[in-house]
């Protein structure tokens, strides 16, 4: 099997989707269940944790990620009721979501083992370089630009699923990360599309690499994750190190020069180094 274009990939990609001969990460029925109800405005502290703690992993992740220090209060969390009361409907609802993040990066074969490990770690660290660059604008919330993070190279994984049959990617590293590099934000899109994700999040994924964008006005979690991105690459010989960090955007809106290292602004770097600890649990 030969590919002239990713636009060739992309197509053949639809044919696998069609034919049910391709998976698209889907998530977890917990997530789904909690996303729901706290967006239709349905459901009680009391009936979240209800449906929570049905799920014994992600409740011990949760209390774990309530007593980090990132969220820590005056007291301990010892059961999913407290984690629910403390941080609240809206913080629960996208920390779920984040911390069932890593189990779509679970490799199903040694192939594969070293691409999905590699990014999950480029994500924790674009998510945690969002969450904190989301203080900037007073109208961005920390946790959504967590997940935003996490979420902008979703597209990668369904790729590596399929090319694992395909010779010619599967046997050239080189042309397989030109592939990733090239295919994902098409193939991020129809994830998100998929999981219905809020408008100002379904974005990230397809257009955080569209560094000519515009976005108003308002600081975006899709201009967060370009900076946090592009941060996260920074001296390494990504493609999109290239980029004129000047014409980007982003900066401008988060009130940020091209020049700056964000890094070594004031509480930045702590607050990077606490979610990636986070995450990392």
């Amino acid at each position: 099997m030969q590919f002239k274009s990713v636009k060739d990939f992309l197509v053949h990609v639809q044919e696998e989707l069609d034919a049910n001969r391709l998976i698209l990460p889907t998530l977890p029925d917990i997530a789904l269940q909690v996303r729901d109800a706290v967006s239709k405005g349905e459901a009680s502290a009391h009936e979240l944790a209800d449906m929570i703690v049905t799920d014994a992993a992600l409740s011990a992740r949760l209390i774990q990620v309530a007593n980090s220090p990132l969220y820590k209060g005056a007291s301990e969390v010892k059961n999913i009721q407290m984690a629910v009361s403390r941080l609240g409907n809206n913080t629960i609802r996208t920390l779920i979501t984040s911390l069932v993040m890593q189990q779509m990066f679970t490799p199903t074969s040694k192939l594969l083992e070293e691409h999905f490990r590699k990014n999950w770690e480029e994500s924790i660290n674009v998510s945690a370089i969002s969450r904190a660059l989301a203080g900037f604008s007073s109208n961005l919330d920390p946790d959504e630009a967590m997940l935003a993070g996490l979420i902008h190279q979703i597209g990668k994984l369904p790729i590596l699923m399929l090319v694992e049959n395909i010779p010619e990617f599967r046997d050239s590293p080189a042309r397989l990360n030109k592939l990733l590099e090239k295919a994902h934000p098409a193939i991020g899109k129809i994830i998100m599309d998929t999981w219905e994700f809020p408008e100002e999040l379904k974005l990230v994924a397809s257009e955080y690499i569209n560094f000519q964008r515009n976005s108003g006005s308002h600081p975006d979690y899709v201009d967060v994750v370009q900076v946090a991105f592009l941060q996260s690459i920074a001296g390494t010989d990504h493609p999109a190190c290239r980029v004129d960090w000047s014409t980007v955007k982003a900066f401008d809106y988060l009130g940020l020069a091209p020049d700056d290292n964000i890094l070594e602004i004031e509480g930045v770097s702590d607050e990077v180094e606490l979610a990636q600890s986070m995450m990392a649990f």
